[in-house]
């Protein structure tokens, strides 16, 4: 990505709901989860991640809950991505870092998913939780005198 191009971007707000704008967002959340290149994962990480991948465990957990073995293919990349960019400075793979995982994130964001079960609430339903009442219950009310 060209200078240019990185700058216009930054410099214009993208569209509410965009990919753009989602990527902005996670962008920003991951500047502050991982201010500077000492706090990201480092290729070990990577490295750990993607022989996890590979595990008995993990294809046992995938057979059972998908009905097909794990696919590593996406911890493969990242660490193939991290071990071709060690000779870059730190301060040039943590910005690349950033906007890759804040890519993956709005992908994440922005399809479908396993979890896409409901819409998640922003408020709770009205007249909720219903409260108990010994009517409810199906006692009667004894009236203290």
């Amino acid at each position: 990505m060209s200078s240019e191009a990185s700058t216009s971007a930054a410099a214009s707000p993208a569209p509410a709901g965009s990919f753009e704008q989602v990527v902005q967002q996670e962008e920003a959340r991951l500047r502050r989860e991982y201010p500077t290149f000492a706090d990201m994962p480092k290729c070990w990480n990577h490295m750990d991640t993607m022989f996890g991948c590979f595990s008995l465990r993990e294809n046992v957990k995938a057979i059972y809950r998908y009905g097909h073995q794990t696919s590593c293919q996406e911890k493969v990349a990242e660490f193939k991505w991290c071990m071709s960019n060690v000779w870059q400075p730190d301060e040039d793979r943590h910005q690349q870092w950033i906007r890759r995982r804040a890519e993956w994130w709005a992908h994440r964001r922005l399809g479908k998913s396993s979890e896409d079960v409901w819409e998640a609430r922003l408020e709770p339903p009205p007249n909720f939780p219903t409260p108990i009442t010994d009517e409810l219950l199906g006692r009667k009310r004894i009236d203290s005198a």
